[in-house]
């Protein structure tokens, strides 16, 4: 199967370069022509650390083509969608030369509202859902680092198994991608956005990596608050949450990704937007919606916008 991966940043690089690996058909497609042009000529690097021996890291190159023209690529069977949850429409509209008869559009984006926006455009039976845990840095262009190892769910908006999402599932399985199938990937979105609205706006208003929140229990009765907080929201709403005790699984995603820089905290050092507004941001504007009240992610989501764009300390 083709599958054309939109957006070669971490995460894309990350997935691209393990699915190329085992020999499927894949293309980047980047937004970033300098960019392209070395993975596409050079290959892409992958480090990895953290996991089985936190002190060994390893590297790889690894042959992938990357192009910022979808013209190139062709039809695929499968296209993941991998930036950042305020470019999911023209993602999703760059994406469309990449169209063959029964192209199947992948999410695994962070926040809320991405299924619905590439719906509108490639057509809403055409996307399937899903969330991942796996975790990648930026090292330089050409190069990122894979510091976080945790599993990837995929599964239909209506909740039932097909062929497709199994299809996409043994891929990702036989690239070494731990996969598993939901049938409530809805349940599993709101996990996964409640996971991110604790761990991203704390590493980056605190300036430290995914493992260090769990070092200090000033930070730890934090994130518990966060939790359960956020947690009154899709309650309210009668969605149902694969995992109710939430704060539990937001220590093991630490754990798992203790070496890893989140995204938020990436784009913070680099002075970009960050998808805070899909995160924290999503879950206020819920809230208010529903009649919740959610002060403590309303003061978060501040304090990153806050952030957004400036750099240095105090002078």
């Amino acid at each position: 199967m083709k599958i054309g991966i939109v957006g070669a940043g971490a995460m894309g690089g990350l997935f691209g370069g393990m699915l190329a690996k085992e020999g499927e058909d894949v293309w980047l497609l980047d937004n970033h022509r300098e960019r392209a042009e070395k993975v596409d000529r050079e290959g892409l690097i992958i480090e990895k650390s953290g996991a089985p021996k936190p002190k060994r890291t390893k590297e790889e190159i690894i042959r992938i083509r990357a192009t910022t023209d979808p013209s190139r690529v062709g039809p695929c069977g499968l296209v993941i969608i991998l930036v950042k949850a305020y470019d999911t429409e023209e993602a999703s509209r760059n994406s469309l030369p990449l169209a063959g008869e029964d192209t199947v559009w992948l999410t695994l984006q962070n926040g809320l509202g991405n299924v619905e926006k590439i719906g509108k455009i490639v057509g809403e039976e055409r996307v399937v859902a899903g969330v991942t845990c796996q975790g990648a840095t930026v090292i330089r262009v050409g190069r990122i680092r894979h510091a976080g190892f945790g599993k990837t769910v995929v599964g239909e908006i209506g909740g039932k198994e097909s062929k497709r999402v199994r299809c996409i599932s043994d891929i990702f399985n036989n690239a070494g991608i731990e996969t598993e199938i939901s049938d409530n990937i809805e349940g599993t979105l709101w996990d996964k956005l409640m996971v991110n609205a604790v761990i991203n706006p704390l590493t980056a208003i605190m300036r430290v990596r995914n493992g260090q929140l769990l070092e200090s229990p000033y930070l730890r009765e934090t994130m518990k608050v966060l939790v359960e907080e956020a947690m009154q929201v899709p309650l309210r709403n009668g969605i149902k949450l694969p995992y109710r005790r939430l704060y539990e699984k937001v220590e093991e995603q630490c754990r798992v990704s203790k070496e890893n820089i989140s995204s938020m905290l990436q784009d913070i050092m680099r002075k970009r937007r960050t998808e805070i507004d899909y995160i924290n941001g999503a879950i206020v504007s819920e809230g208010e919606r529903i009649g919740v009240p959610t002060p403590v992610n309303r003061t978060l989501w501040n304090m990153v916008r806050f952030l957004e764009g400036r750099i240095g300390d105090v002078k």
